[in-house]
Parts: C-alpha cells; sequence; structure tokens
C-alpha cells in the first residue's frame, strides 16, 4: 500500500513538473495580466501564427502600421529595413 502512494506521489510531482516546464515567465505573466485577451486583434494573432516558426520573419509594412495602430504587445520581433516585405 505504501509502495502504491508512494508511486502515486512520484507521477503527481512528475507531472507537475512537465506542465509546469512549459509555464511563461514572470514579466510575460505581468504582461498578460495587463490585457483581457491574448492578441490584441485577429491581427495580430495571424502575424503571432505566422512567424512561430524558429526562421526569418515574415514582416510586413501593413504588420507594422496595424501593431503600432492596434498597440499589439508581447516579445517585439525585431526585423532590418530590407527585410520588410513589401506586400
Amino acid at each position: 500500500m505504501r509502495l502504491r502512494h508512494f508511486t502515486l506521489a512520484a507521477l503527481g510531482a512528475a507531472a507537475l513538473l512537465v506542465f509546469g516546464s512549459g509555464c511563461a515567465t514572470r514579466d510575460e505573466w505581468a504582461t498578460w495580466k495587463t490585457h483581457p485577451t491574448h492578441f490584441a486583434s485577429g491581427a495580430h494573432m495571424g502575424f503571432s501564427v505566422r512567424n512561430r516558426t524558429t526562421g526569418t520573419p515574415r514582416v510586413t509594412r501593413e504588420d507594422i502600421t496595424l501593431a503600432r495602430d492596434e498597440s499589439w504587445w508581447g516579445r517585439p520581433v525585431t526585423v532590418s529595413q530590407e527585410q520588410i516585405l513589401e506586400r
């Protein structure tokens, strides 16, 4: 019986470690707590989904305008002027 309780406790601790490892940092939580939603708009969500991969970000001038006008939040994506797409 004790072995069963120990096993359940060990599995519970392991689950907490696995699920807790994907949590946001303290600064990210502070940012998210100041906003009622995860994204500022549908365009913000589309941009974030489109740029999820670790490759070169795809940024258009419209993205830059929308980010400024809609006050997007989160970790900024930085690109040089040459990398901004005209489409």
